[in-house]
């Protein structure tokens, strides 16, 4: 019998896990991109230098190779063309307009404005002249972000219009449409919300929320350092972010995928879907979700794009304490070593992936991209995963020469 055939958009280190998921579900693995070096193409049977953003060369490649269903995993970028290319081709997904209109930052503001959900004011532009004429509307502090841009990329935040031009010039470096928003700093109170939830049938009927850790003091602090698991948001607030993410699924008509989420909850108790992501979380969050739930998100995400019965996925409550930490440096260099303190390499390490080996050379940690590599671990209470988390630079270290 001939094995079915799945394209992955991809191969990079944070979708290794779904190009071997696929292979041990019994299909027949594509996948694609420019990058012929991404580690996930060694574990793939064919390789296609197709960039993941090209959606006419990717539905290309989808008819002459005939695949049976496009995934997208872990990418931004990458989640419209899946959504593109399978609306195309009659494969399950949500709408490519729904899509684009959740991977894009400007017309994704327009939507929670239009449709009354909490959003901080902002607006997009192309010009930076219409801006400046433009930012005296808005309360300081202001964030600049490009609108179609991933992992934090180009993200910064200003106290007056002298800063404007810089951030601009760095939001667009990093814009394929050239194109950035500004909008108004919502103050979170406590942890910011992340992890993954997963719609089937139109229905949310898996989420593991999680908290975002970040570095005050790093060269872009609003990168994430990490993930922790279980969400340290009280139960109703809890339930009111899912309520409003259902709400956004029924809006947009969403049908079988992963989401992932990145949550502020204010000094009033309001809550802001800051993004939600037509895709799997990156940093390891399905990994940390599966430990905490068992529930094996990346596999749902193959089978939602395959077609295949998805009924037994329920809601399960997180246990235990893990979290995914992100090694990095704050200035570029010649990687020596990463050196990991004993103690806590015996009691918290569950795994460690690096991306680069002593003698390579790492960039500065200026977006997610700036990734040395990722360590999954776990704690024997919440106190310790907070504590721990809050100063990993004293267990963890990235030596240069």
């Amino acid at each position: 019998m001939q094995l079915k055939k799945v394209l992955l958009l991809g191969g990079a280190y944070s979708q290794v896990p779904s190009v071997k998921k696929a292979k041990e579900l019994g299909y027949y693995v594509i996948t694609c991109d420019y990058c012929p070096d991404n580690p996930g193409h060694k574990y793939a049977d064919e390789y296609y230098n197709v960039s993941t953003t090209d959606k006419e060369a990717v539905l290309e490649l989808a008819k002459k190779l005939e695949v049976d269903g496009v995934v997208c995993y872990a990418s931004d970028p990458s989640a419209t063309t899946a959504a593109y290319v399978s609306e195309k081709l009659g494969f399950p997904t949500s709408p490519y307009e729904s899509v684009e209109i959740l991977s894009n930052k400007d017309k994704y503001r327009k939507f929670l404005e239009e449709n009354h959900f909490n959003v901080p004011r902002s607006r997009g532009y192309s010009d930076i002249e219409e801006a400046k004429k433009e930012i005296s509307e808005f309360n300081f502090p202001i964030m600049v972000k490009p609108v179609d841009s991933s992992g934090s990329k180009g993200v910064s935040k200003i106290d007056s219009s002298e800063d404007l031009e810089v951030a601009v010039e760095n939001a667009l470096s990093y814009s394929r449409c050239k194109r950035f928003i500004l909008e108004e700093y919502v103050e979170k109170c406590g942890y910011q919300g992340a992890g993954d939830g997963f719609v089937v049938d139109g229905k949310l009927v898996f989420r593991c929320f999680c908290n975002e850790h970040f570095e005050a003091t790093g060269i872009n602090p609003y990168v994430p350092i990490g993930t922790s698991c279980p969400c340290a948001m009280p139960d109703d607030i809890l339930d009111k972010i899912h309520a409003e993410t259902q709400r956004m699924i029924d809006l947009l008509h969403l049908k079988s995928a992963a989401l992932n989420f990145d949550i502020r909850l204010d000094s009033k108790g309001d809550i802001y879907i800051m993004e939600l992501g037509h895709r799997n979380g990156g940093n390891m969050i399905p990994q940390i979700m599966e430990l905490a739930t068992g529930v094996d998100t990346v596999a749902y995400t193959i089978k939602a794009a395959m077609g295949e019965d998805l009924s037994d996925l329920t809601m399960v409550k997180p246990e235990g304490f893990y979290s995914s930490y992100v090694i990095h440096s704050p200035v570029a260099g010649i990687l020596k070593e990463v050196q990991m303190d004993e103690e806590f390499k015996k009691n918290n390490l569950l795994g460690i992936d690096l991306f680069y080996k002593p003698g390579d050379e790492v960039p500065a940690f200026v977006g997610s991209n700036g990734t040395i590599g990722l360590l999954v671990l776990k704690y024997s209470s919440k106190e310790e995963m907070f504590d721990k988390m809050g100063r990993m630079t004293d267990f963890v270290k990235v030596v240069l020469e």
